[in-house]
């Protein structure tokens, strides 16, 4: 698929090797992966892998028919070109989907694989966080999956011709420059990228066509974590305890920790709502907590440590903390939940007319 240079692996088009380094180097990159233990879990392992670029569609595919049901698709680009340029050291902005039909994603993001394959300004990936398991394609062009079954992931990338390669060679170890598709001359472009336009071929406009598409949100760079399902599993056995909480007890435990700090956003911005949709704001963090002091304290801390920037701005949001909302009695936790300590600075007409009527405002 590659007509713009003679290098031997199959980089893809938004990716280029110094020459000097091509020169001293090119003969060490091949295909393969390495795999090793995930730090802070007993069960899980990240694979790093190099593929050439002409073989990542199927491999995606393949990893695809792994996952169950449903997953959730993750999109990283540079939202803004000219924003990057401005910046000595821009950072990409992450988007996730919501789950659903892992078939369903696979067909809408079809249409665009190859330009998110090629574009050297952008990555993607599958993920479902309940069974501790993602593959990612990064912009530096380099796959990587985490999961807890590390036997199957050998045999999904065996069957792609992957071997294991202990020593292999990344681009991000050597100077190399990323390069959008409308980077190339348009008349030395492979197909299907020579029959596109230029709106077409501009990362932006197709990353944010897939973002509305699929509804995604973004994810601030601090919340990318892994939750490995033996993780998740003891999450379920502890919230499965208590009877208010057997709802959350099967769901994805990360997608509560986004939605906790999503409704501190929210606060901040101004909570708009009213008074029992703030106290349902609060009783995410009240799960947060059951979960972290019902599990081991290893997980717990690591529970703890994921919501620690989120906690600090809402500490922060609050004021009249001498005063106290009435937190639910029947929630067995060790800590004294602050986050019940005082109110939102900034409410709603909605939210401060219940306050008033509950008698929040009364000396």
């Amino acid at each position: 698929m590659r007509s713009l240079s003679a290098v031997p692996f199959d980089f893809p088009l938004g990716l280029t090797l110094w020459p000097s380094e091509l020169r001293k180097n090119q003969a060490r990159f091949v295909e393969g992966y390495t795999y090793s233990r995930l730090e802070s879990t007993d069960d899980s392992f990240r694979f790093t892998a190099m593929i050439a670029a002409g073989r990542i569609a199927d491999l995606v595919r393949s990893f695809a028919s792994c996952l169950s049901e449903e997953s959730f698709l993750i999109l990283e680009f540079y939202q803004e070109e000219l924003e990057s340029e401005a910046k000595e050291n821009p950072s990409p902005v992450v988007y996730y989907s919501p789950y659903m039909p892992t078939g369903e994603i696979l067909a809408v993001i079809e249409p665009y694989l190859s330009r998110l394959i090629h574009d050297g300004f952008v990555g993607f990936g599958l993920a479902n966080n309940r069974e501790g398991v993602e593959l990612f394609y990064s912009e530096e062009k380099v796959l990587t999956c985490f999961t807890s079954n590390h036997i199957q992931v050998m045999h999904l990338l065996a069957r792609n011709g992957l071997c294991h390669a202990p020593e292999l060679a990344f681009p991000s170890d050597f100077g190399h420059d990323h390069l959008s598709l409308l980077c190339h001359p348009p008349n030395q472009l492979p197909e299907p990228f020579a029959s596109m336009s230029e709106q077409e071929l501009d990362y932006v406009q197709f990353c944010q066509e897939l973002t509305e598409q699929l509804e995604m949100y973004p994810v601030e760079e601090n919340l990318a974590f892994f939750l490995s399902k033996k993780e998740q599993d003891q999450i379920e056995g502890s919230l499965g305890q208590h009877p208010e909480f057997v709802e959350f007890a099967e769901e994805d435990f990360g997608s509560l920790l986004l939605d906790w700090n999503d409704f501190v956003e929210e606060c901040a911005a101004g909570f708009q709502g009213d008074l029992w949709e703030y106290r349902q704001g609060l009783k995410l963090r009240d799960v947060i907590q059951y979960a972290a002091e019902g599990v081991s304290a290893e997980l717990g801390d690591k529970l703890l440590e994921i919501v620690k920037d989120a906690d600090e701005q809402f500490r922060g949001n609050l004021t009249d903390r001498r005063k106290r909302l009435d937190p639910p009695g029947d929630i067995p936790v060790r800590d004294d939940r602050f986050w019940y300590q005082g109110m939102v600075r900034i409410q709603g007409a909605e939210l401060r007319r219940d306050l008033i009527r509950h008698g929040w405002y009364q000396p």
